[in-house]
């Protein structure tokens, strides 16, 4: 029986989505290697690491820390300063044994303390208090800055006591490790090497660096570059121990963080916002973006954090000043805070007195002081979501061309000076200071064929349409129109322009039935209504829907005409459109539009000569549905904002190079896709993302269904491999089942990494490695399948490979085959004339949930109501849901 549509056995729902799911299946063995290609010996950014004994165990304790009343102590601000004065005061009670702290509430030692159950009392000066020696906290100056209290504390008296509690928890072998290296099933390998990494962050905060998971950031001029908006980016370093077939090794890589320009807050404000004068601070977004932040004042070089500002300005915000009078009794008087630092402290205020103040204090007892005083410490973290401009200059000034990379590592490693850790000596690890060699393969580039029946063959992973037409262009483009936003934009040129050049690809367009000019009037109303009115002129001005719509947009970067405009468009009228905002109209650029049109419309640029052939192994020899799938989450800090899901599926088997995509929302930060199977019991039907996947494929092919269903999912984490395997895999195959009962396609899943730290360098040669590089044997898992893939040229700083791990493979590649397809996916992106870093089902996948995500502005759903589309409740949280895609352009490559 064929696939049925709605038809079937009602099913009960997907399992759901929860943390502690017990893993099922697990990641696969390798069966081999892969052999095909050009042997090429490179360097990596893995380091060896010797350990000299795997006898021993590492104990691990429970840490609870209380003032001398009882109150627990929050251990982010003060505990590695604790920690460190109780080793110090201590070292005969916790029997001579090194520490590794995790600076909240675990510690591990080499060897077993003296008793299972310990408690000290430690006595902490303010000095090592303060932050001086990275360990920041929040003391108290010895004058409260309102009151003018002296609190009269001897130095013995500004020093505070703390109880510490130590609890045995459970021991952990090093000999875990030594098992995973062997590929054998070891229970506690996580947990040894969480210890080794807790030594290296112990190790990093004692020499005061900024710890941010798993990468270091030291207060070094050389390491800052301003990316504007008041905000620095900071360089640093990551590490991790890895599991590798030549052993444990430490990868070390350049990272990268975002700081608060550290100095005056005012200054910081103005830059921030962008504003010419403080004058025009928008002071409710000042408090947001101050809270919690540290500050010093120019009385003190003690460390305050900022609770908020003042309900007043300085020269208005009254507080009560207890002072002494004659009789040597205290008496209140109400003073401002701007006369109180003039006349109690002899301070100048040039221009704060108009300002509202920095609170340092808490709701009940405010503590003022004017913002002119204050200045943001170094080493603050800016978690904010940045700007356009801030993540190009972010990118433009991270990267590093190959060979200075290598450069400042080994300068890295060297000053860390792992060799003096006492922890690491204790332990027997020694690491070395030389990049590990290991074997790559440059795998040939694939031959595509263009218009006409014409080979091409790559160069270094790039090609070009010179003299050359697009392998299946659409039939006619003579029903399309222009719409511009724009004022700078010849309309007439563009127009010719494009119709000669599409004209040299094979594209068979005439000039635009009409052009549509925004009213100047409009430009001043919001972007909706600007969308509305244009859309508007169109369908009043065409005798019938066009086949497209180029729009030419008022910005460079996406403005927010663009995310109504693609609403509009997709969703609500069913149209291809194509958005562009030129700077320069020149071949290149053109020829980059008509790619992008062509796909649209449902034209095909390149395929790959094999499947042109129809010779890719396995692929091409059955039925085959190649998936790929990822979530886009929101901006840092914002919890209202729901999850994007997509999921991105081929057509018209047997050709790989045509997609199409089903988008979804979910709850905000849940990386695991619960949309792919959404049955329905009381209607029988089932509304998820691979239904849609599977009958477009079985339309699409000639009525086969898929015997072969080959899946790339990106995002993931290896700690979420079994969610993968468990859920999202499970979902898959019950919507398989939903259609046809008795339907048991083979499945292959793969997750492809690029959020790993893994580089890969050319012996004595200042360039990044050859497109096609892969990588299987060294540095890769010891048991796990998977292999690192170089496809594209790196031309800008240095080549990211990405990592694929495959989970489950039943249709049975060997690994070349395996190499070879993922390969070749990176050469059957349609926008470009580039080999791409990853398979381009994920590319399109991340493009489909970035450019439907542009549909909704989702601060308009923070009090989880909204028209757009409806709201969906998952728990306890409502999820605003994305408006379907119109059934004209559902099966199209909108979002190429």
């Amino acid at each position: 029986m064929g696939i049925q549509g709605d038809h079937g056995a009602a099913l009960p729902p997907p399992p759901p989505i929860h943390a502690g799911v017990v893993p099922r299946r697990c990641p696969m063995n390798r069966n081999d290697f892969g052999s095909k290609g050009q042997k090429v010996q490179l360097l990596t950014n893995h380091f060896q690491v010797r350990m000299a004994r795997s006898d021993c165990h590492f104990y691990q304790y429970s840490v609870e820390m209380a003032y001398e009343d009882g109150t627990a102590v929050d251990a982010k601000g003060v505990g590695r300063g604790v920690i460190d004065k109780l080793h110090e005061t201590y070292k005969t009670e916790l029997g001579g044994k090194q520490i590794a702290y995790d600076g909240e509430s675990t510690l591990f030692t080499l060897g077993a303390l003296p008793r299972n159950k310990l408690q000290f009392t430690v006595v902490l000066g303010e000095q090592q208090r303060s932050g001086k020696a990275g360990n920041p906290g929040s003391p108290e100056d010895n004058e409260d800055p309102n009151t003018g209290e002296r609190k009269r504390l001897r130095r013995p008296q500004r020093s505070k006591t703390y109880t510490v509690d130590v609890s045995y928890a459970t021991k952990i072998p090093l000999q875990a490790i030594t098992n995973a290296l062997r590929g054998q099933d070891s229970e506690h390998y996580q947990e040894a090497v969480r210890v080794l990494d807790v030594v290296l962050r112990q190790h990093a905060a004692r020499r005061g660096c900024l710890l941010v998971r798993q990468s270091f950031f030291r207060n070094e001029p050389k390491n800052f570059f301003d990316i504007g908006g008041g905000v620095l980016g900071c360089r640093g370093f990551h590490s991790s121990f890895r599991a590798t077939q030549g052993g444990l090794s430490l990868n070390i890589d350049v990272s990268t963080t975002m700081i608060v320009q550290p100095g005056p807050v005012m200054d910081f404000l103005v830059s921030n916002q962008n504003v010419p004068h403080p004058d025009q601070i928008d002071w409710v977004k000042a408090k947001r973006m101050l809270k919690n932040l540290r500050i010093t004042t120019k009385t003190s070089n003690l460390e305050f954090k900022i609770t908020g500002l003042s309900d007043k300005i300085c020269r208005d915000q009254i507080f009560e000043l207890r002072q002494r009078n004659g009789d040597g009794q205290h008496q209140s008087v109400e003073i401002t805070v701007h006369d109180y630092f003039v006349q109690h402290h002899n301070i100048s205020l040039r221009y704060s007195s108009k300002y509202p103040c920095i609170n340092v204090g808490r709701p009940k007892r405010p503590s003022y002081f004017p913002i002119e005083m204050c200045d943001l410490v170094s080493l603050q973290r800016y978690t904010k979501s940045l700007s356009g401009h801030q993540r190009a200059s972010l990118v433009e000034k991270s990267r590093q061309k190959p060979q200075e990379r290598m450069r400042v590592l080994t300068d890295a490693l060297r000053a860390s000076n792992y060799a003096a850790d006492q922890m690491l000596i204790a332990s027997g690890i020694n690491i070395s200071i030389e990049f590990a060699q290991v074997e790559g393969r440059i795998l040939p580039a694939p031959q595509l064929k263009v218009g006409s029946g014409q080979d091409l063959v790559p160069r270094r992973g790039r090609w070009n349409f010179n003299n050359k037409g697009l392998f299946e262009p659409v039939e006619a483009l003579d029903r399309w129109v222009i719409v511009n936003f724009s004022a700078r934009v010849d309309m007439n040129m563009l127009s010719r322009d494009i119709v000669k050049c599409g004209q040299r690809k094979g594209m068979k367009i005439r000039d635009p039935f009409k052009v549509f000019q925004e009213n100047h009037q409009d430009r001043r109303l919001p972007a909706p209504r600007r969308v509305e009115n244009m859309m508007d002129s169109v369908k009043n001005g065409l005798p019938g829907p066009p086949q497209l719509i180029l729009c030419v947009l008022p910005d460079r970067k996406i403005c927010d005409i663009y995310g109504p405009w693609k609403r509009k468009a997709l969703a609500e009228i069913g149209l291809v459109t194509q958005c562009i905002s030129p700077q320069k109209l020149n071949d290149q650029y053109l020829t980059n539009v008509l790619l992008k049109i062509n796909a649209k419309l449902g034209g095909l640029n390149s395929v790959l000569s094999i499947e042109h052939a129809r010779n890719i192994p396995f692929v091409s020899e059955a039925p085959t549905l190649i998936i790929g799938m990822d979530v886009s989450n929101g901006s840092p800090g914002r919890t209202d904002v729901p999850s994007i899901a997509a999921v991105v599926s081929s057509r018209g088997w047997p050709l790989i190079s045509r997609y199409r995509a089903s988008v979804r929302t979910q709850s905000p930060k849940v990386e695991i896709i619960d949309g792919l199977f959404k049955p329905d019991p009381e209607t029988n039907t089932d509304d998820g993302m691979i239904r849609e996947s599977l009958l477009d494929f079985f339309k699409s092919s000639n009525k086969r269904k898929p015997e072969n269903i080959i899946i790339f999912r990106d995002g993931v984490s290896e700690s979420q491999f079994s969610q993968v395997l468990n859920i999202e895999l499970d979902q898959i195959k019950e919507a398989c089942k939903f259609l046809e009962e008795n339907w048991n396609p083979k499945f292959t899943l793969v997750v492809a990494q690029k959020n790993h730290h893994t580089k890969f360098f050319q012996r004595n040669s200042p360039d990044n490695v050859e497109p096609g590089t892969v990588v299987d044997n060294g540095i890769c898992h010891p048991k796990n399948n998977d292999f690192y893939m170089c496809a594209h040229a790196g031309m800008i700083g240095t080549t990211r490979p990405t990592h694929y791990q495959v989970l489950i493979d039943e249709i049975g590649f060997s690994g070349g085959d395996l190499q070879d397809l993922v390969h070749s996916l990176s050469y059957v992106y349609q926008r470009s004339t580039t080999a791409i870093s990853v398979v381009a089902p994920v590319c399109y996948a991340h493009l489909a949930a970035s450019q439907v995500a542009q549909f909704m502005k989702f601060d308009e759903f923070s009090d989880t109501s909204s028209s757009h589309g409806g709201v969906t409740s998952v728990g306890s949280a409502s999820i605003p849901q994305l408006p379907r895609l119109h059934p004209n352009v559902s099966s199209s490559m909108f979002f190429c």
